[in-house]
């Protein structure tokens, strides 16, 4: 393929924000390689179409976890994107920063420049914010974040429940201190989904200097005298070789890059050994520090108010939400997967709020199966800082076959401890007088779970992830604070897996920062 200035491995969140970036000097020849396809696909742009983008192997890589003891023997699907895009074409569009301790947690762990302070300036630099500039957001830039486009009475109960219960309303929950309810702000433009690649891959594709290869499976990174000279990569069953004269970068997320690193000899020795790869760097704590936000769904059945199980229950139903969404880009089409956002704590030990909870006006007994046939929400609440870790490993020497994921959810004692309380909160608001009118009826764990070894179980039976893995190339042990993988020259991991400790909310909006702040170092060295 030839030589280029900068090899990106990984077109999704991270990988479209660093082709944009490092292509904008005419001077840089990127090539940005893709192992899934294009992103030309109908239900990619449609925002409810994750259902069908989810589990669905043209877009999704269809993963899944190894039995988890916390999750009762269960194995859970792990959706990661097969697209330009990644998971941006295919998650719940959700615009959400975290919090500011997260990041200055990041730079007292030691990691300097990634405070909350010194990151705002770049989630403002691409952000197109519907309320305009503000000292905490920015306008103009190539992410659009708007509000959603519906209304629903139950959510709007389940708030004011929330105000009674003393979490208070607020307006936005990216101003650094998420606590509080509001209804969650989405990455989409006049109600279409708007993927990292539709921000910042589609208006520069065309640049004479940008490659971009689909259909790419890297298989592993190329070194010669301790740096990074290119990748190796198969595309239709033909292997070919892309040389580097600047940098490789690795931005195919928190299972993909750590698996190309284990390919490429870099990460736990023996492991390496033991499936025939010659180890160039032992480094143990690649495809480890593993942590994952697990959502406990919790469901009531209610009564005398319209939700999305009695609209989408026949055919006349589904037709109204068609033609709404077909005439206005409203209503439940143009609805993310979760609508209302509270964010509060488990109890008063906390400094800040560590559960999230995603609030939907429906019921069903597992992501992507039937909706309930009877009126129903759902109050998805998640720790927001798990003190669980697991690990992410390839099982061959050969990039074809997925890799061994064991998020070892609810391994920690504080995390069990979390979850029932979780439950209990959940049970709390619920019984608020603003949601009393509807005469909810607990469905999910069920009102039978009540001693803390119940809920623990009920943690067990009903959790699941919301697919937002990290830190399995963190900063500190795997990289420095430069992004750049320690121990060999000219090759950085830029993208989710290279956060210390998970952010205190969705993960998409970070990683593009992430990528941003890479990229703005990138240019800064080269230019040293």
């Amino acid at each position: 393929m030839g030589e280029f200035d900068y090899i990106i491995v990984g077109g999704g969140s991270a990988g479209c924000v660093l082709a944009n970036r490092l292509s904008a000097d005419p001077g840089n020849r990127v090539l940005l390689l893709e192992a899934g396809g294009k992103d030309d696909y109908i239900w990619i742009r449609v925002p409810v179409g994750y259902l069908y983008c989810i589990g669905n192997p043209r877009t999704d890589w269809c993963m899944s976890t190894q039995a988890e003891a916390g999750l009762n023997g269960r194995a859970l699907k792990y959706p990661r994107g097969r697209v330009l895009g990644g998971c941006s074409s295919i998650n719940g569009m959700i615009y959400m920063r975290g919090q500011a301790a997260d990041y200055d947690g990041w730079r007292q762990a030691g990691n300097p420049g990634w405070g909350w302070d010194d990151v705002l300036p770049y989630f403002k630099l691409a952000e197109d914010h519907f309320e305009g500039s503000s000292g905490f957001h920015g306008s103009g830039g190539e992410i659009r974040v708007e509000k959603q486009r519906l209304r629903w009475e139950i959510l709007e109960a389940f708030r004011q429940a929330c105000s009674e219960y003393g979490i208070a309303a607020v307006d936005d929950f990216n101003r650094g201190d998420n606590e509080g309810t509001s209804f969650f702000q989405v990455t989409q433009r006049k109600g279409w989904r708007w993927s990292a690649a539709d921000a910042f891959l589609r208006p520069v594709r065309s640049r004479a200097n940008l490659k971009i290869e689909t259909g790419a499976l890297v298989d592993k990174v190329i070194v010669e005298d301790g740096r990074a000279v290119g990748i190796a990569y198969g595309v239709g069953g033909e292997q070919r070789t892309a040389r580097a004269r600047g940098e490789v970068l690795l931005a195919a997320g928190a299972i993909g890059s750590p698996a190309i690193l284990e390919r490429s000899g870099i990460g736990d020795a023996a492991h390496l050994s033991s499936l025939g790869i010659v180890p160039l760097v032992n480094r143990p704590e690649v495809g480890g520090n593993l942590q994952d936000h697990l959502q406990l769904r919790c469901a009531w059945k209610v009564s005398g108010v319209a939700t999305l199980n009695q609209r989408a229950a026949n055919l006349f139903g589904k037709a109204l939400i068609g033609l709404e969404y077909v005439l206005r880009r409203t209503g439940p089409m143009a609805m993310a997967p979760s609508q209302l956002g509270v964010f509060t704590r488990s109890d008063a030990r906390y400094a800040t709020a560590n559960l999230e909870y995603h609030v939907q006006p429906l019921s069903l007994e597992a992501f992507g199966g039937a909706l309930d046939p009877f009126p129903a929400f759902t109050a998805s609440v998640c720790n927001l800082r798990p003190e669980s870790r697991g690990t992410t490993r390839i099982a061959s020497a050969g990039p074809a076959q997925a890799p061994d994921i064991r998020p070892n959810y609810l391994s920690a004692e504080e995390d069990r401890r979390v979850a029932a309380q979780a439950i209990r909160v959940t049970r709390s608001i619920v019984a608020q007088p603003a949601l009393a009118r509807y005469d909810p009826q607990e469905v999910r764990p069920g009102a039978a779970y009540q001693s803390e070894e119940d809920l623990q179980r009920a943690a067990g039976d009903i959790g699941t992830t919301i697919f937002h893995p990290v830190g399995t190339a963190a900063m500190g042990s795997v990289v420095d604070a430069e992004l750049r993988v320690i121990g060999l020259d000219r090759l950085r991991v830029i993208d989710a897996s290279v956060m210390p400790t998970i952010t205190s909310g969705n993960t998409n909006a970070p990683t593009m920062m992430i990528a941003e702040k890479g990229a703005a170092m990138i240019l800064a060295s080269a230019r040293a």
